[in-house]
């Protein structure tokens, strides 16, 4: 049986959430689809958190979930010069692990490693398909997602990323373009529902616009900034694994309803019950939400991560949202929306985004 590997690392969830996502749409096909954590390759027996206390992954979702700091941007830099200080080592580990598991094929979900994941698996199995499929709407030029002068298939969700990839010098022939980004089946899945017996359910008033705040897996305490500034917008908070944040809302006063949810599975059951989106422009939730229908709120400055910045631009290209330089200015935004909803719903709604279906069918042309 054909066996297709899917690389992922925890940092930040995406990563991991896009394999999951694509191992469930690749469920009709004859392949064996093994998803396999990076760090499973290159520390297996866990040397790494013994040491430090800490997997590799916790820099970026403990440290880098609420934005950058100039001294979290020179780690950043300073990892990545590390990561090239080890490739060799890398390469010898990620080539043993290919000789043991003889992938027919293998998909890198994560930036910063494709290099040594694409030499490792030239040397230990020739002619095996690699491909790269960005998370992100755009690259971070250099060496980030893209590495040109390998034989490495890219797969894009944008027509920008796409630009930049054939910028780089990567042959037409090895750059794939998708409608958007990579989300889970869930997403699409039909769902019968009465929506207004949903939110009176929750205390959601049926008729005032409701508004729901996401700020990733961990949740941030942005958040308690932006629902202090909104008293009297009714709004679904998204706290993800973070407990503490969930209490502290919870205690928060307000005029409006506030429903405060902690980590769930069904963020798609969320996003239905609600008008327009809060939060940071990470690629999977600003492509939730607009594949939801819902028109978008974020923010771009200096705190926001060099690979987002450009997904702003998208919000603001396609009129799908507000982008301020801080949720100071939220209240600004949100009556901006409400003022305007329907236009803006009609304009959301025409962006169709059928990656995680697209994706296989490219993987199955390069098999063959």
């Amino acid at each position: 049986m054909t066996c297709v590997d899917l690389i992922y690392f925890n940092a930040g969830g995406g990563h991991r959430a896009a394999a999951k996502a694509l191992a469930q749409a690749m469920q009709h096909l004859p392949w064996q689809v093994r998803q396999v954590s990076l760090v499973e390759i290159l520390d297996p027996k866990g040397q790494f958190y013994d040491n430090l206390g800490l997997q590799p992954e916790d820099f970026y979702n403990k440290r880098l979930a609420n934005g950058l700091t100039l001294g979290m941007r020179q780690e950043l830099k300073l990892l990545q010069w590390f990561i090239r200080l080890g490739h060799l080592a890398m390469v010898k580990k990620m080539q043993a692990h290919w000789l043991s598991t003889q992938p027919d094929m293998v998909v890198s979900l994560i930036p910063n490693f494709n290099r040594a994941l694409c030499q490792s698996l030239s040397l230990a199995r020739p002619g095996t398909p690699y491909v790269t499929v960005l998370t992100d709407m755009a690259d971070y030029p250099p060496n980030f997602w893209i590495e040109p002068d390998q034989p490495q298939h890219v797969v894009c969700g944008t027509d920008h990323a796409v630009a930049q990839a054939l910028a780089a010098g990567c042959s037409p022939m090895r750059v794939h373009q998708t409608s958007g980004m990579i989300l889970s089946p869930h997403f699409y899945a039909p769902r019968v529902m009465d929506r207004a017996a949903e939110r009176q359910k929750h205390g959601l008033d049926t008729q005032q616009a409701v508004g729901v705040v996401m700020f990733g897996g961990y949740g941030s305490d942005t958040m308690k900034r932006i629902a202090k500034k909104l008293p009297d917008t009714p709004l679904i908070l998204l706290c993800g694994k973070n407990a503490k944040l969930a209490q502290s809302l919870r205690r928060q006063p307000a005029r409006a309803a506030r429903v405060v949810v902690e980590f769930t599975d069904d963020v798609a059951y969320w996003l239905r019950l609600a008008d327009f989106f809060i939060g940071k422009p990470g690629p999977a939730s600003l492509s939730e939400a607009v594949h939801m229908g819902l028109p978008v709120i974020t923010t771009r400055n200096a705190w926001t991560m060099p690979q987002e910045r450009w997904n702003t631009q998208w919000v603001v290209a396609q009129e799908l949202g507000v982008v301020v330089r801080s949720f100071t200015e939220v209240r600004t935004a949100v009556d901006a929306i409400v003022g305007g909803l329907p236009q803006w719903q009609t304009r959301v709604q025409k962006v169709q985004n059928r990656a995680v279906f697209e994706v296989p069918e490219i993987l199955a042309r390069l098999l063959g």
